[in-house]
């Protein structure tokens, strides 16, 4: 099995949320440059440049959260390949605190694509050379646990938000500063708009809290699948709509979709397992009886990417 550092960094305090630890947009962002380190190994340097001719499109994403990273924490991740098709790819790449220990397992798929129109291309026969070399494995304990990789034909549509009642969690547009070289809205920004939305999805809603006090109760995601659709570039507006679709004591299933509110199409979908835990002791939680029936009175029957 192949793998390769491709990314060293570190969490900034500026980088965490309100639960203490790193925002998960920050763990795509970091895992964009670990791709781009990625790309420059199996040949494609510089391959996010404005003036590059081919490019990487992420088509989705999948996050395995193992380990909290707090700010001031000291990480690293390795690249490998997983599969590589004729114009994609699922890439691996695994970020590690100091100590070795796994923080997050992170699957890419990708598109090999022209750089200004997004329109797939076969790999060069360089590329495949080097990405057998960089053949990897996901370790045990490190793939999709309660989320499927399954193909999905996507259910995400205003007009399918307004019929099933999900709420919206968030409402703005894409500024040039949110886009990439070539004017899409960068991969990071889908996750920093999910979670900036989460808060609305959970206001007033948090077992434990009280609302004249500080939190006692906050919330993580352990697993995510993020599924881009549609690009949207700068001056485009979002909608995000969220809502659950069940769990049990401990976990909580829920479903974020990112909407063109003009024409209701969708930009993008994903799926996260979510838990409560205590900010205190660091652990997780379960729901009493009580708390579980009031959030599962609330649950949307097959909701999905």
């Amino acid at each position: 099995m192949a793998a390769i550092e491709v990314w060293r960094g570190g969490v900034a305090a500026w980088e965490s949320d309100s639960m203490g630890h790193l925002n998960v947009g920050f763990y795509v962002a970091k895992s964009i440059e670990a791709l781009a380190g990625l790309a420059a190994e199996l040949g494609m340097p510089r391959v996010f440049a404005p003036s590059t001719e081919a490019t990487l499109i992420v088509r989705e994403q999948h996050i395995r959260f193992l380990k909290e990273a707090r700010p001031g924490a000291a990480l690293s991740m390795t690249g490998g390949v997983l599969e590589i098709g004729e114009t994609d790819a699922r890439l691996s790449f695994l970020m590690r605190h100091h100590d070795g220990k796994l923080a997050a397992a992170i699957q890419t798929v990708v598109a090999h694509a022209t750089a200004r129109d997004g329109r797939p291309f076969p790999w060069p026969d360089r590329v495949r050379a080097r990405a057998e070399a960089l053949k990897t494995d996901v370790p045990e304990g490190a793939g999709p646990r309660s989320i499927g990789l399954d193909p999905v034909e996507t259910q995400a549509s205003l007009a399918r938000a307004e019929a099933i009642g999900l709420r919206r969690t968030g409402l703005g547009v894409v500024d040039v500063a949110d886009c990439d070289a070539f004017g899409r809205l960068r991969t990071e920004g889908f996750m920093h708009r999910l979670s900036d939305a989460i808060p609305n999805l959970f206001a007033g809603r948090r077992p434990g809290n009280v609302d004249d006090g500080p939190p006692k109760i906050g919330g993580a995601a352990v697993e995510y699948r993020l599924v881009h659709h549609h690009w949207p570039r700068a001056g485009d507006r979002l909608e995000m709509r969220s809502g659950s679709a069940g769990g049990d004591a401990r976990i909580r299933r829920l479903v974020h979709w990112m909407l063109d509110p003009d024409t209701g199409r969708p930009w993008a979908s994903a799926e996260a397992i979510a838990v409560s835990f205590d900010l205190t002791t660091r652990k997780l939680i379960s729901l009493s009886d009580d708390e579980l029936a009031r959030v599962e009175a609330d649950a949307v029957p097959g909701l999905g990417l």
